[in-house]
């Protein structure tokens, strides 16, 4: 069977949207001005910055006026609590199940959090497995959590897929274990030079029926398309 592997934050869920609406929900009940949302989201930037540091900045900003407790829950569970899975992925995903894939998410950060994600959004009962860089000891693009993700279910890199929203960590490790790749642009244009995606998708649900259009259940490619 083929394999699949799927990004998670912003590719299957919409973890931003989802943290901002934890941030706005954080800012009115703890009385501090809305116009923060637009500097908490920067500070963020889409999850990529250590919580450390996001919660540092907080604590700089906002001093006796939040405690350490509620900045921790926020950066913890604020958008894991809330994301949830769209009905067109929902069905790209059952299609590529039943077309005979093996799906497998991959997914950079901490094991409790994307775990809660994964089965807040209603994941686990979708795919085959999960990777999550702080079990797997590796993150993404780093090879070994690709062939981690393969092992998970015992299928190979050969004529696998990767779906995924990042650049550099999704395209960029497809291209590192010779993976075919589809890049969720969201309306961004590419821009990376020194190396492309096998697919621009404009969403994750076109993205995944690309991959089981392109190649069924046989895994064998028709030429790329960009």
């Amino acid at each position: 069977m083929p394999l699949l592997m799927l990004d998670l934050d912003n590719t299957l869920v919409d973890r931003d949207a989802a943290f901002r609406d934890a941030v706005t929900e954080f800012l009115t009940v703890h009385g501090l001005p809305g116009d923060d949302l637009a500097w908490l989201m920067s500070v963020d930037a889409s999850g990529y910055t250590p919580r450390p540091d996001v919660a540092r900045a907080m604590t700089e900003r906002y001093g006796g006026a939040v405690t350490d407790a509620a900045v921790r829950r926020l950066l913890d569970r604020g958008a894991a609590d809330r994301v949830t899975l769209a009905q067109s992925t929902c069905d790209a995903l059952t299609e590529a199940v039943a077309a005979d894939w093996k799906c497998v998410i991959v997914t950079n950060g901490r094991t409790a959090q994307q775990e809660l994600k994964i089965r807040t959004a209603g994941l686990d009962a979708l795919v085959h497995g999960w990777v999550i860089s702080e079990s797997a000891g590796h993150k993404k693009p780093a090879p070994e959590i690709f062939h981690a993700a393969a092992a998970t279910v015992g299928a190979s890199l050969r004529s696998s897929w990767v779906v995924g929203d990042s650049a550099h960590a999704d395209i960029g490790g497809a291209t590192g274990v010779d993976a075919r790749s589809a890049w969720v642009s969201n309306g961004r244009p590419w821009t990376e030079p020194t190396f492309r995606p096998t697919h621009i998708a404009a969403d994750t649900t076109s993205a995944i029926r690309h991959v089981i259009g392109v190649t069924g259940i046989t895994g064998v490619p028709n030429t790329p398309r960009l």
